[in-house]
């Protein structure tokens, strides 16, 4: 067995600190749910883990969408894990769900946490966990699809899913923002502040747009798109699959657009869940 300094939470309901910290023991063949903050390479990050009673396990890492603010990352991260269990038909998967950082950061600077995540999945989970390792995932939902999209070009894993991966064109939301044409944000906010405006430093805005990211892929990646997705995301979408399809040294890519369901498709089409567990089953 291996004790673990965690903080507890029950069904994945209620942030971190309405429950108590101590040791939680994670024993042979006994399913384990608990937060542990993990280190790698100097860099730690908060993530949500649900075992199942199994030792021998595949693993989804799993990152949520936009939420701002730091003291709702955890909770995003526990929702995220639940709609990502609930979707997912094979058996004996643990699923990691990395509470990223956002609150005050540029876009793109959380991928720096969020591969700290996959690297002690990679390198460190088994030994720690006492468990056998067979395969790894990245799931990620919104601003979660955008980072599981960029970590595809940095390590490689046994496949990726992006549902709805976003901000696709930084440059043109921002530059919307600036004409009083979208609502403010702070991601656009704080560009503006380190950068200028898009019209006097545009290649500062899409350098993070994930339009930038669109080769180089390692590893097999499904993109789910809802067509009754925001406007914003809409505009950018075929320009964006695309570049991904034109692709002359990534892996396997494939896209399932969905008429009639919108940000979260994945999660609320039955023809997107059957085509993801499909993938994972490849």
């Amino acid at each position: 067995m291996r004790i673990f300094h965690l903080c507890c939470f029950c069904a994945f309901a209620l942030l971190c600190s309405s429950c108590a910290v101590g040791a939680v023991v994670v024993e042979t063949n006994k399913p384990f749910q608990g937060i542990k903050n993990i280190t790698y390479n100097a860099v730690s990050v908060d993530v949500v883990i649900d075992k199942p009673a199994a030792d021998t396990v595949d693993v989804i890492l799993a990152y949520h969408g936009t939420v701002s603010f730091d003291n709702k990352i955890v909770e995003a991260a526990q929702t995220t894990l639940s709609r990502v269990r609930a979707i997912t038909t094979a058996a004996n998967t643990m699923i990691v769900s990395v509470a990223y950082p956002e609150e005050g950061l540029l876009m793109g600077d959380n991928v720096r946490e969020s591969e700290a995540a996959l690297l002690w999945v990679k390198n460190r989970a088994a030994k720690e966990m006492n468990l056998h390792i067979k395969k790894i995932f990245l799931v990620g939902h919104s601003q979660g699809g955008y980072i599981v999209t960029r970590l595809n070009t940095m390590h490689a894993t046994d496949g990726v899913v992006a549902n709805a991966p976003g901000p696709l064109n930084l440059t043109l939301r921002c530059q919307l923002e600036e004409t009083g044409q979208g609502p403010a944000s702070g991601v656009c906010a704080l560009m503006r502040r380190r950068y200028g405006t898009t019209t006097t430093n545009a290649d500062a805005y899409h350098a993070r747009s994930l339009l930038n990211f669109t080769t180089g892929f390692t590893s097999p990646i499904l993109f789910v798109q809802g067509l009754d997705d925001a406007p914003i995301q809409l505009m950018s979408w075929s320009n964006f699959q695309q570049r991904v399809e034109n692709c002359s040294d990534c892996s396997a890519r494939e896209f399932l657009n969905l008429a009639g369901f919108g940000h979260t498709a994945l999660f609320d089409s039955p023809e997107a869940r059957s085509r993801y567990n499909q993938f994972l089953r490849r």
